[in-house]
């Protein structure tokens, strides 16, 4: 296992491309932006099992229902886009940037249930009034173009 993955990361953290890092195994910074990594690598494995799940409904009735490649090939997608989900939220540029995401996230300040529900009241009177202006301007607009003759 290579030094720059198993220390903070700030060796070789810059120059290294994600091919390379497939092949290793160490965690980059692991007590760093743990929750943003884990929910990112759990959703490139829902998209990797939807599609594999997907792959495996289709092939068996496109290659024949006894083919052994037809139940093969989804298995051994499944397993490399595991393993590339782990991967690439360990590649230190992905990682730094998630790592960015979560500190950043940690500075929000999220409003109290009382300010949420007073904004979304305020929002949802404004479309309601935005929509009703837009309505009479068009009633207004359509008697206009009748009333002069424009539209048939």
């Amino acid at each position: 296992m290579s030094k720059d993955l198993t220390q903070s990361g700030t060796a070789g953290a810059g120059g290294s491309s994600l091919s390379s890092e497939l092949f290793h195994a160490g965690v980059y910074k692991a007590n760093q932006g743990r929750i943003v990594r884990q929910l990112t690598a759990l959703a490139v494995w829902v998209i990797v099992a939807l599609g594999c799940w997907r792959l495996y409904s289709f092939l068996p009735s496109a290659m024949g229902e006894s083919s052994l490649a037809a139940r093969a090939i989804p298995a051994v997608l499944l397993a490399a886009g595991l393993w590339f989900g782990f991967r690439v939220v360990n590649w230190p540029r992905f990682a730094d940037f998630l790592i960015a995401v979560e500190a950043e996230m940690n500075k929000v300040t999220w409003p109290s249930k009382d300010e949420l529900i007073r904004a979304s009241v305020v929002v949802i009177f404004t479309i309601f009034f935005l929509a009703i202006t837009l309505f009479l301007f068009d009633v207004l607009w359509q008697f206009i173009f009748n009333f002069i003759g424009v539209t048939s």
